[in-house]
């Protein structure tokens, strides 16, 4: 499918307005503020802190658990928290299973498909199977599998990036073979920002009769997410990187695989019986979340989906797609800074990463913070990228509803003064890096 329309008409957001509407961004001593780390965490509106403190005052209880009132109210405010992220994704309730995070939620994933209880429903991972990844891939959704295959003998192989920090698709059908079991990519590179076009992806996979998962934590909140269309088994995202709280995150599943894995962690809750010797397990999703579930935090994501669904999903992608445009133009015009990743701002909503000639990343990063200027820098938690793209760190600023034209001139002001600084101190020739 395509995620990106690029025939659409714009209609992008007013940020001035919608940063009103976030209390740390609106502070009076945030005046000077510029965020631009939403890639790594998003900052939470109003609604989304309001609805927290609400249930927290009025309805706070231990939900799945007691008769009264309030245990019922906390039930159903988890419930209908779950009923909220299936609609955004397209899916059925009994198909999220809330996880702490979206790294828990790969690793309940890699753990469940390497146990040897599975094996009877076809689904265990083994000696003689492949996993297929790809250097794009936060160490998130890299790690976990390298375990799998650790524990159990399986083989990790990668699908190559492309000289631009894309997916290399002619590769991927080369790499992903018969003796795949399953693949797990990105939606959307947290480095080059660059969207994975799927599709090349499943019909190697299909042809291999491979499972398919992908990580969407860049892409959800941004990109339009329907489980459905993109006919994959899978999908990861994170509620932090969506307005919402940390603390949460979620595994989606294709329901007639849920009921077939066995639960990664195990307790109360997500038991259907229990004997001095042995137990069974509730089914999906309740079977994979043990103990006493993050109530409060779920109600936060279900606002913050709501407020992402009052701005419009395509108006959101618009916004991100225009300031990217401006920054990668306005950036690319100074000297000795190089981007990462697609030329076309379509192809990376969002996320512009770049390198200054001659100065770390760290230092770079540094001084935009002396201007107030918040970005991410080192290698983002994706180091083998950050190798096959020929550099040892990046610095990263990403944007969000809440950004402006304003903020990417900002960016660029310090950008130029981080060069005329190490100029100065004589680290750089401005002539030579020109």
């Amino acid at each position: 499918m395509s995620y990106l329309d690029p025939a659409a008409a714009l209609t992008c957001l007013d940020a001035r307005s919608i940063r009103a509407d976030f209390p740390l961004l609106s502070a009076p001593d945030a005046a000077s503020l510029v965020y631009l780390d939403s890639a790594a965490t998003t900052q939470r509106p109003r609604v989304v802190l309001d609805a927290e403190r609400e249930f927290l005052e009025r309805s706070n209880a231990a939900c799945h658990r007691g008769a009264h009132r309030l245990a019922e109210r906390a039930t159903a405010a988890y419930e209908d928290a779950r009923t909220a992220v299936a609609a955004y994704l397209g899916g059925n309730p009994a198909e999220v299973v809330f996880t702490k995070s979206a790294t828990e939620a790969i690793n309940l994933l890699a753990f469940s498909l390497g146990s040897p209880g599975t094996g009877a429903d076809g689904l265990s991972i083994g000696p003689g199977d492949e996993v297929v990844l790809s250097e794009l891939e936060h160490h998130a959704n890299l790690v976990p599998w390298q375990e799998l295959c650790r524990r159990t003998g399986a083989t990790l192989r990668y699908i190559p990036v492309t000289a631009d920090g894309c997916l290399d698709l002619a590769a991927a059908e080369q790499v992903i073979g018969e003796r795949t079991a399953l693949v797990s990519v990105t939606l959307q590179s947290n480095v080059t920002g660059a969207v994975t076009d799927l599709e090349p992806v499943l019909r190697a996979a299909r042809r291999a009769g491979a499972l398919v998962a992908v990580d969407a934590c860049q892409a959800a909140g941004r990109i339009p997410i329907d489980v459905r269309a993109l006919e994959v088994d899978f999908l990861v995202l994170s509620s932090h990187k969506m307005l919402g709280p940390s603390g949460i995150g979620v595994l989606w599943g294709r329901f007639d695989l849920l009921e077939r894995m066995p639960p990664f962690l195990t307790g109360g809750s997500m038991i259907e019986t229990v004997t001095l010797t042995g137990a069974t397990y509730a089914d999906p999703p309740h079977r994979f979340e043990p103990g006493v579930p993050p109530v409060s935090q779920a109600v936060g994501f279900a606002a913050a989906i709501d407020y992402l669904r009052g701005l419009g999903p395509r108006r959101v992608l618009d916004h991100e797609i225009e300031l990217t445009r401006y920054a990668l133009t306005e950036l690319r015009a100074l000297p000795g800074v190089r981007t990462l990743g697609p030329e076309d701002p379509a192809r990376r909503p969002g996320i512009i990463s770049f390198v200054v000639d001659g100065v770390h990343a760290h230092d770079v990063a540094q001084i935009l913070d002396d201007e107030d200027i918040a970005v991410r820098a080192g290698h983002q938690c994706a180091w083998p990228l950050h190798r096959a793209l020929g550099v040892t760190a990046s610095v990263r600023a990403s944007v969000h509803v809440y950004n402006g034209g304003e903020d990417i001139d900002r960016l660029v002001s310090g950008v130029r003064r981080v060069r005329e600084f190490f100029a100065a101190q004589g680290f750089i020739d401005l002539e030579e890096h020109r």
